[in-house]
């Protein structure tokens, strides 16, 4: 990592295994789009631009940063730098089936998002496309969250607190509007914990989250592992079921195991684009 003698700039250098295209539109994230070079969005409080060059990946936050070195640890963190992917990929790889995903879209990397706004988002996820999912997502950042450069940061949960369905509903989330206020106050007033999940056992965790209304295993799974690093979940969809039919009609490989859930984002991608409908 380097940083640059300024307050916006952090540079990862000797990366040559991530593609951000890959990994901001492989369904796990909804504020990142493609501006300019690279890719323009929030990484928890921080508004960036990130960009590839040769074996770097840069990130320029758009407001100066305070201490860069906890930036810069931020970012390696949120965008799964500090993992060693190489190794996993390899090991997944004794699969072949997992190495044929593997191969389709090898620079996937499973990001660790704040959960709070994970745990808002994929609710507004539930029987939703990805399109409207963002536009409902940065309608909800620009009523109620905090304007940062011509931008709105996602709102924490106290932002969140006097928001009542019918408000929810002016942002067209439909049936959603009433899970999101649940969510919301349940984590308000500390009957969901972060730290509680953080803390506990996959399955405990699950069961822990899915005391939200409209949080179904599904939801659970995708919280778990894109901002809680329960590596252990397993989220599955439409695509995913199918994939499991066609590509491990036995079963998930013994390689995996464990690590489900970053193998599930190459079983995903592949599935997508591959796979008989």
């Amino acid at each position: 990592m380097i940083l640059n003698n300024d307050e916006y700039t952090v540079v990862f250098d000797g990366i040559t295994d991530v593609d951000l295209q890959q990994t901001f539109t492989c369904g796990q994230c909804f504020r990142w789009d493609q501006w300019q070079d690279g890719w323009r969005g929030f990484a928890g409080p921080y508004q960036c631009y990130v960009y590839q060059t040769d074996d770097k990946i840069v990130v320029n936050s758009f407001n100066p940063v305070e201490d860069m070195e906890t930036f810069g640890k931020y970012m390696a963190h949120y965008l799964s730098l500090d993992m060693d992917y190489a190794a996993l990929r390899e090991k997944f790889s004794r699969d072949e089936m997992m190495k044929k995903a593997i191969e389709y879209a090898p620079g996937i990397r499973v990001m660790t998002q704040p959960f709070f706004e994970t745990l808002i988002t994929f609710i507004i996820s539930r029987n939703n496309n990805i399109p409207r999912i963002k536009k409902i997502v940065d309608a909800m950042a620009r009523t109620y969250g905090t304007e940062t450069g011509g931008m709105y940061a996602f709102p924490q949960a106290d932002q969140l607190a006097g928001v009542t369905v019918e408000q929810y509903n002016e942002l067209r989330m439909g049936f959603r509007s009433k899970y999101v206020y649940d969510a919301v106050q349940k984590v308000l007033s500390g009957q969901v914990s972060e730290e509680f999940i953080r803390e506990s056992d996959y399955e405990t965790a699950k069961k822990h989250l899915m005391q939200i209304k409209g949080v179904g295993p599904k939801v659970a799974d995708c919280v778990l592992l894109f901002s809680c690093e329960k590596w252990e979940s397993f989220p599955k969809d439409v695509w995913i079921n199918r994939a499991l039919e066609q590509m491990f009609p036995d079963g998930l490989p013994e390689c995996i195991k464990g690590l489900e859930g970053i193998a599930q984002q190459y079983i995903f991608q592949y599935a997508r684009f591959n796979l008989e409908k």
